[in-house]
């Protein structure tokens, strides 16, 4: 092994050109420099420096060993860094169900960010019973996510009407049954679309499950079936379906922080209120009912 003491006093002949000015701006005696250089010697094998009575000139191996010895000492300072700086940060671990992280949260995410360098950021992208389990496991330290209909947990942020939604704003039918994109469970807007159409006894078929968002959007928006979504949140080249006689109401979904309580962690609260003034923006920009 190298030793990175041996590697610094022998940069430092190199840059003064001198086995006695490197000792002390090293701190070294005359004996220590040269043992440094002997150690290095019997590591490569070689002889490193050519010297005589006026100059200390590299060999051609200690040429190479200036170049490792540069390498790793530069290695080894980032290495410091970093381990340094670790210390100093904290870890901030948020999650938010998909249909608000692929347009909602962005924003806010990016300015919490820029804002607060000394934070890592775990973000986790999922569905919101599958946030929920993991906050509960304190695997999250926040959680954006949609709540159960009559439930009652979390933070109320805002409320959105849940809608049909397909590639050219009208209901897709095939043989009388609904044709249907959804998530899998246990999601929430699946568990919605599934109980109203129950309820109003309309058949119906689920004819793709996708568990990513993309995927819903891309079936729906070729005109495989129609999805159950929020109405503010609906994905590019999907359309909100007209009132039709054969679709029941999906009633409206509410979207809640849930958030651990901890000291010394003013991040947390400033992530929560800049979701609240989100959310504050987006009701004033709403169209009134």
């Amino acid at each position: 092994m190298l030793d990175p003491l041996h590697l610094r006093t022998f940069v430092a002949i190199t840059e003064v050109k001198s086995f006695s000015e490197a000792g002390r701006q090293l701190g070294l005696s005359q004996s220590s420099v040269s043992e440094h250089v002997k150690r290095l010697e019997q590591f490569a094998g070689q002889r490193l420096f050519q010297r005589d009575t006026h100059s200390n000139a590299l060999t051609e191996h200690g040429r190479a060993m200036l170049e490792f010895a540069r390498t790793i000492l530069e290695v080894n300072e980032r290495a410091k860094r970093h381990f340094t700086q670790s210390t100093k940060r904290q870890l901030f671990r948020f999650g938010a169900c998909e249909d608000l992280a692929m347009g909602w949260v962005r924003d806010i995410i990016r300015c919490f960010m820029a804002g607060h360098p000394e934070v890592d950021l775990d973000f986790t992208i999922a569905l919101s019973r599958t946030l929920t389990e993991m906050f509960d496991d304190g695997a999250l330290d926040m959680v954006l996510c949609k709540r159960w209909p009559d439930g009652d947990r979390g933070e109320l942020v805002f409320r959105d009407q849940v809608v049909w939604a397909s590639a050219a704003a009208e209901p897709v039918f095939r043989h009388d049954e609904a044709q249907l994109v959804l998530y899998p469970p246990p999601s929430i807007t699946r568990f919605m679309a599934l109980t109203a159409l129950e309820r109003a006894a309309v058949p119906w078929r689920i004819a793709c499950t996708s568990g990513d968002l993309n995927g819903l959007a891309a079936a729906t928006a070729m005109g495989v079936g129609m999805m159950a979504h929020a109405s503010r949140l609906l994905p590019a080249g999907v359309q909100a379906c007209p009132p039709d006689p054969r679709l029941p109401s999906l009633g409206a979904l509410e979207f809640v922080i849930l958030e651990r309580k901890a000291r010394d962690r003013r991040f947390l609260t400033e992530m929560s209120d800049a979701i609240r003034a989100k959310a504050a923006k987006e009701a004033a920009m709403a169209p009134a009912a």
